[in-house]
């Protein structure tokens, strides 16, 4: 990575803006019910701790359309760090203003500060220069270890290094792109591009960019039913992008001047009803009038494998069937098991593979599940992150 990091820098007795992703998930009672992306950034906090640092955190969490939302508060975000990191976390009732800026200036070498929701403020998504600068107002050096919002050019990651420089990556940040580079920049092969999801036109520029590096790639989800159709296999009543027809035809032609192993399911999984008490029933070949497909088939499953245990790099996004329906899980569980298995560079992005390879229990086995959704997308379909494009290049 050609950027700056925070190691760059002497944190000692600064204060240190710190672009965090603690846009995590909360229950009914407001609890954390996931703290995944809290501790992906705990090694960078830590590090501005132990190199005596006074950190400033900014988040945003859910989408509060730029108003206070006290279902949105960053507060339970603030009580789950100070258990993880084991030391007090103060929390600000705002992310500007004078009172925050009080603050910020009366914080401790080691102390840690966790702003409000920065998207109670409009001005946050709008990239508001005057926002920016009432942020970068709070400290004397930027960091930025949100990789899953790199893909905004939002005040907190782009707009606020106008006004504190260096911007620097966070080890999170850094991780990311080191490890997202490698699926675009000189992978070993066979490389092996697995895409799931349920639409063609969600993933369009993801597999056009894959394929400039790809020798296999294996389809599943809902879009594997768009590409059957344009190859004139019967599809019953399964989710098809008729308008994505001829796109199809033209990634399958592609695929086939370029020598690239393009494979679709051959047998799936098919119900009348995509329901949770739905019955599940294999068929080979096409789908029959009436039954739509929600899974891959076994001989699918066992084909995919045996390709993936061939490879020496694997890129995974999106799921290969509807899998959070229990019954049609198996072929997304069945795949997460086999990239666990093979010897290659695994590269896992998007939510939902990333949700399945946890819950088949091979998270740790996976060489890197990134922890971007629409960001990693966008990093691997060739696309320049405002986020990555901010921080300061490295000499």
């Amino acid at each position: 990575m050609n950027k700056l990091t925070i190691r760059d820098a002497e944190p000692a007795g600064r204060r240190l803006f710190l672009r965090v992703d603690f846009n995590v998930p909360l229950d009914s009672k407001g609890a954390i019910s996931d703290d995944t992306r809290i501790q992906a950034s705990l090694p960078t906090i830590r590090y501005g701790i132990e190199h005596g640092a006074k950190l400033i955190l900014a988040s945003h969490l859910g989408r509060p359309k730029g108003q206070p939302v006290g279902s949105m508060t960053l507060r339970p975000a603030a009580e789950r760090l100070a258990e993880l990191v084991r030391s007090p976390v103060a929390f600000a009732n705002d992310c500007v203003g004078p009172e925050v800026e009080a603050q910020a200036r009366g914080l401790a070498a080691g102390g840690v500060l966790l702003l409000e929701n920065l998207r109670f403020h409009p001005e946050e998504e709008k990239n508001e220069e005057g926002f920016s600068r009432r942020l970068a107002a709070l400290a004397d050096l930027y960091v930025n270890d949100a990789f899953g919002s790199a893909h905004r050019a939002h005040a907190s990651t782009v707009g606020i290094t106008k006004y504190l420089a260096p911007a620097l990556a966070g080890f999170l940040m850094e991780r990311e792109i080191n490890y997202l580079s490698k699926a675009v920049e000189n992978p070993a092969r066979p490389y092996t591009a697995i895409v799931g999801g349920a639409k063609v036109s969600d993933k369009m520029e993801l597999l056009q960019n894959l394929m400039k590096f790809a020798d296999n790639v294996l389809i599943g989800g809902a879009m594997a039913y768009t590409f059957l159709k344009a190859r004139g296999v019967e599809v019953g009543k399964s989710r098809v992008e008729d308008d994505k027809l001829e796109l199809a035809r033209n990634i399958l032609s592609f695929g086939e001047r370029r020598s690239i192993r393009i494979r679709l399911p051959e047998d799936h999984v098919v119900t009348e009803k995509l329901e949770a008490s739905a019955h599940g029933e294999i068929s080979a070949g096409g789908i029959p009038a009436g039954r739509l497909g929600a899974d891959i088939g076994p001989a699918t499953r066992a084909q995919y494998a045996a390709v993936i245990a061939d490879s020496k790099t694997i890129v995974w996004n999106g799921p290969l069937g509807v899998f959070e329906i229990p019954q049609f899980a198996e072929g997304t569980l069945a795949v997460a098991r086999a990239v666990a298995a093979s010897s290659a560079v695994s590269i896992v992005g998007g939510g939902d593979s990333a949700a399945a390879v946890h819950l088949a229990g091979v998270g740790e086995k996976i060489t890197h599940v990134s922890t971007g959704g629409g960001a990693t997308l966008e990093f691997l379909s060739g696309r320049k992150l405002p986020g990555v494009e901010a921080l300061t290049d490295r000499e």
